[in-house]
């Protein structure tokens, strides 16, 4: 195979994948979006369904700029939703708060005196 066919070879292939990529996009895009109803969801995929190229070249010129804000508030919404999972998992109770729950086990008689006793003693010795 020639040199030149080869890179040819190749940027018909990264055209292939750069369509398919934009075509999943525009999948992903449709299906989050939270400003269209079940009828213009459908009416979008039967457009890029039935007519690939033309569907996906329209909707991203008559959508194009919502994507982004989409996009970027859904990114927004992970990470805050993150941070918050992160932030309730890491803040361990302190030392005086186990100690009042296992009290309160006790003192309802979950706990025998002799795992209180245990217990509380791993607390203190952390």
């Amino acid at each position: 195979m020639p040199l030149l066919d080869l890179f040819w070879t190749m940027f018909v292939f990264f055209l292939w994948v750069v369509w398919f990529w934009l075509l999943l996009t525009v999948f992903a895009d449709i299906f989050t979006s939270d400003d269209l109803s079940g009828w213009g969801k459908t009416g979008w995929l039967i457009v890029t369904v039935l007519m690939p190229y033309l569907g996906v070249f329209i909707y991203v010129i008559a959508r194009g700029n919502s994507m982004q804000e989409r996009r970027a508030r859904h990114a927004m919404e992970a990470e805050q939703a993150t941070a918050a999972y992160i932030r309730g998992v890491a803040s361990a109770p302190s030392p005086t708060e186990e100690l009042a729950r296992l009290g309160e086990l006790h003192d309802r008689g979950v706990l025998t005196d002799a795992e209180f006793g245990a217990s509380k003693a791993k607390i203190l010795a952390a």
